[in-house]
C-alpha cells in the first residue's frame, strides 16, 4: 500500500461507521466525545468482558441485568461472589465472572480505572485486547484494538496468509498502520462492525464493503479463505454423573458450590462424581442406597464434550460436605451453569 492508502481506509471506515454503526446499549453515538461520566469506563469494561467469545445477542440481557443491579464498579466490587456468579449463570466461560469481581475490587480500591493501556493491563483478567479496547473506547486514546472480527478484516485487507496464531503479530502490525490518531474508539468499533456485518467468516458481502477497492484478499477472489486457521483438534469425549438429591417429597434439591477455580468454578451445581475436561468421573455417589437413572444430557466445553448421566434419590439425611437445600420450584433462580440447568430440567421432566 502507498503511504496515503491507510489514511483513506481509516477515513472511509469512519464514514461508513457514522452511517451504519450498530445501536448497542454500551456504545456512544458515532462521533461523540467521550462521556464525562465515571460510570462510562465501567460500562465499556463490563461489555468487553462479557463479549469475549460470546455473541452480542447473548450479552445484551446480561449487560442490562448487571448494570441495573450494580450500576457502578464500586457497587459490583461490594457484591457477594455468589450473587455475581449466579447473575452470570448461562453466559459461559465462568473464569470471566471470577476475574470480573477481582477486577472490580481492584478498580474500586484505586478509585477508578486507569486510562492507559499499560495501566489497564495491570488489572486482574485484562489482556492486551481488553486493555486496548477500554483505552480507545472509554478514554479516547489511540490504541490498536484487535478482536476476532478485526483479525479477520485485517487479514483479508492485507492478504496475510500465514496461519493463525503465528499471523497475529503481522495482523496487529497491519492494524496499527490504519489506526488513526483521532476517534480511535469509533475506528475500533467500525472494524468490529464491518467484521460482524459485512466481512463475515463465510460468504463475505464484499459488494457492500466500504474498503473493497483496497482489499488484497478481495482481489484474490477468495477472501473467505483468510485468515488461515489451524486444523481443528479432535475434542475428547468425557463421561460423568450428576446426582439429583431431593427431600420432602421432591420439594427441595441439594445443591453445592463448585471450587473457586477450574471448570465452572464458583458456580452452584448439582453434586457430581468428579468428572473434568481431563478425565471421566468415578461414578461414586455421595450417598449410599438405590439410585434411579433419569437419562443423560450432553454439553460442549472448549476442550471436551461431556455426557452427564443424571441419577436421583430421595434422601433421608443430608449428603456429606457443604451444600444447601434449594426449593425445586425456584430452581431457575439458583444460578446454575447451563450444564446443570440441562440436568435439572431432565430431572424435572422425569418427575
Amino acid at each position: 500500500m502507498t503511504a496515503s492508502i491507510p489514511a483513506k481506509i481509516s477515513a472511509r471506515l469512519l464514514h461508513w461507521y457514522d452511517a451504519h454503526a450498530r445501536d448497542l446499549p454500551w456504545r456512544n453515538p458515532p462521533g461523540s466525545a467521550v462521556p464525562d461520566d465515571p460510570a462510562w469506563p465501567y460500562r465499556v469494561w463490563l461489555s468487553e468482558v462479557m463479549l469475549q467469545q460470546t455473541t452480542v445477542a447473548a450479552v445484551k440481557p446480561y449487560f442490562a441485568k448487571f448494570t441495573a443491579t450494580w450500576p457502578t464498579v464500586a457497587a459490583l466490587a461490594a457484591a457477594p461472589d455468589d450473587a455475581v456468579m449466579a447473575a452470570w449463570a448461562g453466559l459461559g466461560y465462568y473464569s470471566r465472572a471470577r476475574n470480573l469481581v477481582k477486577c472490580a475490587r481492584a478498580v474500586a480500591a484505586r478509585g477508578g480505572f486507569p486510562s492507559t493501556e499499560a495501566g489497564l493491563r495491570q488489572l486482574p483478567g485484562l489482556g492486551d485486547y481488553t486493555a486496548a479496547a477500554i483505552a480507545a473506547i472509554a478514554f479516547g486514546h489511540r490504541a490498536v484494538v484487535v478482536d476476532a472480527n478485526v483479525e479477520r478484516v485485517v487479514a483479508r485487507l492485507f492478504a496475510i496468509a500465514a496461519p493463525l496464531p503465528a499471523a497475529r503479530k503481522a495482523i496487529r502490525a497491519a492494524a496499527d498502520t490504519i489506526t488513526p490518531p483521532a476517534r480511535a474508539g469509533d475506528f475500533a468499533q467500525s472494524l468490529m462492525d464491518l467484521g460482524s456485518q459485512i466481512c463475515t467468516t463465510k460468504a463475505p458481502r464484499c459488494l457492500l464493503c466500504p474498503v473493497r477497492q483496497w482489499c488484497a484478499g478481495h482481489a484474490t477472489g477468495e477472501p473467505e479463505r483468510l485468515p488461515v486457521k489451524p486444523a481443528k483438534k479432535a475434542v475428547p469425549q468425557r463421561y460423568g454423573t450428576a446426582f439429583w438429591i431431593t427431600r420432602n417429597g421432591g420439594a427441595q434439591v441439594w445443591l453445592v458450590t463448585r471450587p473457586g477455580t477450574g471448570l465452572l468454578g464458583g458456580m452452584r451445581a448439582l453434586p457430581d462424581d468428579g468428572w473434568s475436561a481431563q478425565g471421566d468421573g468415578s461414578g461414586a455417589p455421595p450417598l449410599p442406597g438405590a439410585w434411579r437413572s433419569l437419562g443423560a444430557v450432553r454439553h460442549g466445553f472448549t476442550h471436551a464434550q461431556l455426557t452427564l448421566t443424571v441419577v436421583a434419590q430421595e434422601a433421608a439425611a443430608n449428603p456429606e460436605g457443604q451444600g444447601q437445600w434449594w426449593p425445586v420450584a425456584a430452581i431457575e433462580d439458583a444460578g446454575l451453569a447451563t450444564l446443570f440447568v440441562k440436568a435439572a430440567r431432565l430431572a424435572l421432566a422425569a418427575g
